[in-house]
């Protein structure tokens, strides 16, 4: 018991938080303590009723415990946690002002394509940043399908069609992760361009930390796809 506690403290905060929030709401829903109805987005309950905590909720809610919600649960820690530990090592704050930008405009999108739940494109969302700043990983999916990670969003977009769902969430996903990676990685290095995403100081003062720990044990970055599902090996390694 102690080995799992250790290495669920092992988790990076964020990524930590987000998934355990993610599984403690979905382990709410199935004993029947909420309903999904209390979750969903609903613009107009959040304006007029003053349910603000549908703006969060959205996120954590990936339906009821099954095939689906386990692909998503698999591919939102592994994505998430690489981000954290990789090209996000020691910049909590900035993950964090990610997530927050990220949510801010899926939750404008959002409204306009009446999407109920987010989580989803949230997940599309980490993988497509992911899958921008390792562009050299070569990636097999389900052992079917070898690629390089840049056009791993898009397979997935592909596996959610074959399984009857619908693809605006995957694009919504996409579309942000974009939005971000153009702003943060291309703009400020094009001719003219600047940094317009700027962690405000507050958020850096909460989740800026000095030190790190000796101890950590971050996934290694290689094996993008984790569990079978995707194999990764970078070009030329």
């Amino acid at each position: 018991m102690a080995s799992v506690c250790g290495e669920y403290l092992q988790i990076p905060v964020v990524t930590r938080a987000y998934t355990t929030a993610c599984v403690l709401t979905t382990a709410a829903v199935q004993l029947e303590i909420i309903t999904p109805f209390q979750l969903y987005f609903n613009p107009d309950l959040i304006l007029r009723n003053y349910q603000v905590w549908r703006l969060i909720t959205n996120f954590l809610f990936f339906g009821p415990v099954g095939f689906n919600f386990l692909f998503n649960m698999i591919f939102l820690y592994r994505y998430c946690r690489m981000l954290e530990e990789g090209s996000f090592r020691g910049r909590t704050a900035d993950f964090v002002f990610m997530f927050l930008f990220g949510g801010l405009l899926m939750t404008i999108f959002g409204t306009f394509v009446s999407l109920v739940f987010l989580g989803q494109a949230f997940t599309i969302m980490l993988v497509y940043v992911w899958s921008r700043r390792n562009p050299n990983v070569r990636m097999n999916f389900f052992g079917l399908l070898n690629f390089q990670a840049p056009f791993l969003p898009w397979v997935l977009m592909g596996f959610s069609l074959l399984l009857g769902n619908s693809i605006i969430v995957d694009l919504l996903g996409i579309a942000v992760g974009h939005v971000y990676f153009f702003l943060e990685d291309v703009f400020p290095n094009q001719p003219g361009g600047g940094r317009w995403l700027k962690t405000p100081s507050i958020i850096k003062m909460l989740f800026d930390t000095p030190e790190e720990d000796a101890n950590y044990n971050p996934l290694p970055e290689d094996r993008p796809g984790g569990f079978a599902w995707g194999e990764g090996q970078r070009l030329g390694g």
